[in-house]
């Protein structure tokens, strides 16, 4: 039996085609007691919310059909955003050289934050050049978070 993002995953993507974007991510979460079936989309030159409305309308009518989902749910599309998180090696892969933001679960010499360039992905360890400090290698287990920085 196929998990919900999944089946998500396989109605959104002829709309999300069809708007000129592609499927960035699928998340099905409960917060405040609330289920939200979040879709994220990407575009070259950004989503706008012309195309997130050109996703969610038939995607909705779509789930309604296929009814994958056993009671209520809020369903979301959005643009993965600029500060997206990295979760599968593809995305890993389309963004090394750039710069990262890394969260560790424990702190490692003081600190759970880390902010360098992507250099390497290799079966969910992450190696990133860390601005001053040189090259370091996180493990997996390490990790809590990666996603794209954002300078301001």
């Amino acid at each position: 039996m196929k998990k919900v993002t999944e089946v998500a995953a396989e109605l959104a993507l002829p709309f999300i085609q069809e708007a000129g974007c592609t499927l960035w991510d699928v998340e099905y979460v409960r917060e405040a007691g609330t289920w939200f079936l979040r879709v994220y989309i990407d575009c070259q030159g950004g989503v706008n919310i012309n195309q997130c409305e050109a996703v969610s309308r038939p995607l909705s009518d779509a789930l309604d059909v296929a009814d994958p989902i056993e009671g209520s749910y809020v369903l979301e599309v959005s643009s993965a955003g600029a500060d997206r998180p990295l979760k599968k090696p593809e995305h890993f892969q389309a963004f090394l050289g750039h710069e990262v933001e890394l969260r560790l679960y424990r702190p490692m010499d003081g600190s759970k934050e880390f902010h360098g360039k992507l250099l390497a992905y290799d079966n969910g360890d992450v190696t990133m050049d860390l601005a001053g400090k040189g090259e370091h290698t996180f493990m997996k287990k390490e990790i809590a978070l990666v996603r794209l920085y954002v300078a301001f």
